[in-house]
């Protein structure tokens, strides 16, 4: 069965660094498109950034630019987010979605296509 499963969260001061990781079983993720995605107390969820079959990139918040970046290791069958200058407002839980669709592409509208998704790993950011 398809499973996604983020880890890597937990406490971490400002300016401070975290990797998380997004495990897949029951697929290669190394053929479809992987999103990152947060969801803040009390806010809606929003996409972060996301990973094609391809490996191009794709930035839906312009406010992590230069801080994250995604990755993925085909040999782990994981792809990473590594957060970088981590701010207070970056705390939220964290997940992870797929794009079941071969080949796929990150989409324009960051949940588009995205059937997969992980329970989520907690981010706090705080001094």
């Amino acid at each position: 069965q398809v499973q996604l499963v983020e880890s890597g969260g937990g406490l971490v001061q400002p300016g401070g660094s975290l990797r998380l990781s997004c495990a897949a079983s029951g697929f290669t993720l190394d053929y479809y498109a992987i999103g990152w995605f947060r969801q803040a107390p009390g806010k809606e969820r929003e996409g972060i950034l996301c990973i094609s079959s391809s490996d191009d990139i794709t930035y839906y918040l312009d406010s992590v630019k230069g801080r994250f970046t995604i990755s993925r290791d085909s040999a782990k069958n994981t792809v990473y987010l590594q957060m970088n200058s981590l701010k207070p407002e970056d705390t939220a839980v964290y997940i992870c979605a797929g794009d079941p669709i071969y080949g796929s592409k990150c989409p324009l509208w960051s949940e588009h296509g995205m059937d997969y998704w992980g329970k989520g790993t907690l981010v706090t950011v705080s001094s």
